[in-house]
């Protein structure tokens, strides 16, 4: 098996560059974490139900494949993720899940 290398710099690169970031009153990213993602996908999911407006449009713009296509893809990471969450991520997720279901059911009732 090959062996990885990872790069032992990547560490303090990262810290000089949010330290710049700071140093000049600039954005600093958010540490991404499992809850960060998958409320980041939420939030994707929910421009596309037309509940909250782009930010890049500021318009509602629904797109119900797009909403379903990330529905499911929050599916699939609670599927692969099971029993390894902790029990505050299980239910972000659970939650998340069904919101943007219920939503989602309402449009496509609201369509027929």
């Amino acid at each position: 098996m090959e062996e990885k290398h990872i790069d032992e710099n990547w560490k303090e690169a990262v810290e000089k560059e949010k330290q710049r970031l700071k140093e000049k009153g600039e954005f600093i990213p958010a540490e991404p974490d499992f809850n960060f993602f998958i409320t980041t996908l939420g939030l994707q999911a929910s421009i596309a139900l037309g509940q909250i407006p782009n930010p890049i449009t500021n318009r509602i713009e629904e797109d119900l494949k797009q909403a379903k296509f990330l529905i499911d893809t929050l599916a699939l990471i609670k599927e692969k993720t099971k029993g390894n969450l902790a029990e505050e991520e299980e239910n972000l997720l659970d939650n998340l899940l069904y919101e943007l279901r219920i939503q989602y059911i309402d449009k496509i009732n609201k369509k027929e």
